[in-house]
């Protein structure tokens, strides 16, 4: 990669990380706003340096191991820059199961999104899907067997990356909704500080493993994807800090956020299916996702302003 295409990869990373994580700054928000000083104090410090140098770092250097476990724990993170040909000849043969596997994961995050939760409609059609909620398991379920169907005639392993992808899914969807559920417990006067620092770690954790898994749409480079999600995660936390309100003003950010998850995860899953797939497209689709839904949240805040103005006399 020339100097560009990684301030290209890196911007988008950052970009992504931040549209993607606005749920977490949210709940985040709402936790630390019962919070005694001390406690906010040490969660904004140390929380930060866990959350961008010891989840978002360790995170993708465990997957890119776990998925090509003979390059040994410092290979899998300098895989990237190696020319060593049989370290780069074990990523890509490695690579595609990776890709499948982070891609349905994502596929699946959207299509949850877009038939189960709620959501302030931005596209014609969301509505409908809205209303058809039950569909999302025949969808999921379809589109697994039709993933793995055409894997298995590709390779073996590549069915197996779908099945694990879908079974993340479930289970960081379970911790997840377990998390919304602590959330209005937490914010109760009867819970140690402890326990909600704790909790918020936990969170982080979990909300991180989506910009972890759509960073691999962009770069296999372990420390990109570390430098692109840790800018990332700091522009959350300042988010968290005090803009929280004016974030929730820019209404349609999630539906950006979502669409994007699901351009990159298609984009995975064609690029394991041997796909070729420019460094370049990634961060575009992300950033032409995003500044749509950007762009429609400022005109529908101003017409929001007028008609408040206009009624007001």
């Amino acid at each position: 990669m020339d100097i560009a295409s990684i301030l290209l990869v890196v911007a988008g990373l950052c970009l992504f990380e931040t549209v993607s994580s606005l749920d977490n700054a949210i709940v985040n928000a709402g936790v630390l706003a019962t919070l005694g000083e001390r406690a906010r104090r040490w969660f904004l410090t140390w929380g930060l340096l866990i959350a961008v140098f010891v989840i978002r770092g360790l995170l993708p250097w465990f997957i890119v191991w776990a998925t090509v476990p003979s390059l040994g724990p410092a290979g899998s993170f300098t895989a990237a820059f190696s020319s060593d040909p049989r370290v780069m000849g074990a990523v890509e043969a490695a690579a595609p199961v990776l890709l499948i596997g982070g891609g349905t994961f994502l596929v699946f995050l959207f299509l949850h999104w877009l038939f189960l939760e709620d959501k302030r409609f931005g596209v014609r059609g969301e509505r409908y899907l809205r209303e058809k909620g039950a569909w999302f398991f025949a969808v999921v379920s379809l589109l697994l067997v039709a993933i793995v169907w055409l894997a298995i005639a590709r390779a073996p392993a590549l069915a197996l990356g779908a099945v694990a992808g879908s079974a993340a899914f479930f289970i960081v969807h379970g911790f997840r909704e377990n998390a919304e559920t602590r959330e209005k417990r937490l914010r109760g006067s009867g819970i140690s500080d402890l326990s909600k620092v704790f909790y918020l770690e936990v969170i982080d954790a979990t909300f991180s493993i989506d910009g972890v898994l759509g960073a691999f749409a962009f770069t296999l480079s372990v420390p990109l994807i570390i430098l692109g999600n840790g800018l990332g995660a700091l522009v959350v936390r300042e988010l968290t800090i005090g803009n929280i309100d004016r974030i929730r003003r820019y209404a349609f950010l999630k539906n950006g956020a979502m669409y994007s998850i699901l351009a990159l995860g298609v984009i995975m899953i064609l690029d394991g299916f041997g796909v070729r797939i420019p460094v370049y497209l990634s961060p575009l689709v992300t950033f032409v996702v995003v500044g749509y839904f950007f762009a429609k949240s400022v005109r529908f805040a101003r017409s929001g302003e007028g008609e408040r103005k206009t009624s007001g006399g």
